[in-house]
């Protein structure tokens, strides 16, 4: 099967996403900019929300432009990875209006965790998919930076009920890692 139609609907799914989490951002009734003091935490959230939605089109876009084709597993692994992706909405509102306490804190991390475990299987899948040989295999090789971030997120989600602003540091620390798109994919294309 060719890629075009996987790519189409992961590309609206994640828009539809970032419409959901903007639409969450209450206008407030006064026109001061003292009205915008309660909405800190729910931009802020948005804002590291946004950022992670960025970085999965982002690197989905360029791991895709390394595939030719997808099976039936592929298809299924990126519903799997749109799954978690659906949830970011809900964990950046439940984190921003509770003013990053440590439960919604700890959720927001687990969404990210399998978030990234998911973008994980599917690579793995399209690299079984089109061999060890493949553009993909060669430029993600053994991907220190995608397990490295599913430690992060783990040992940020339990920090969570220590100090959940400890945990919010370490996601934006794993953003920040992945804020470039991944070079790998474009070096191995362009040779």
């Amino acid at each position: 099967m060719t890629k075009g139609r996987l790519e189409a609907f992961s590309d609206g799914v994640i828009a539809i996403l970032i419409t959901i989490m903007v639409l969450e951002l209450k206008v407030p009734h006064a026109s001061t900019l003292e009205a915008l003091r309660p909405l800190i935490p729910v931009f802020l959230s948005y804002v590291l929300s946004f950022i992670y939605l960025g970085i999965y089109w982002n690197n989905h876009h360029h791991m895709l432009q390394a595939v030719r084709q997808v099976n039936g597993g592929v298809l299924w692994a990126n519903m799997h990875l749109l799954f978690w992706l659906s949830l970011i909405p809900f964990v950046t509102a439940w984190s921003g209006e509770n003013l990053f306490s440590a439960v919604p804190v700890a959720l927001y991390g687990v969404v990210l965790m399998m978030s990234a475990i998911a973008y994980y299987i599917l690579s793995r899948l399209l690299i079984s998919h089109h061999g060890q040989d493949s553009t993909l295999a060669i430029a993600l090789g053994r991907d220190f930076k995608g397990k490295i971030s599913v430690v992060i997120y783990a040992l940020a989600v339990l920090l969570s009920f220590l100090n959940p602003w400890l945990s919010l540091m370490l996601y934006v620390a794993v953003a920040i890692m992945w804020l470039i798109p991944d070079r790998r994919i474009e070096r191995t294309l362009s040779s």
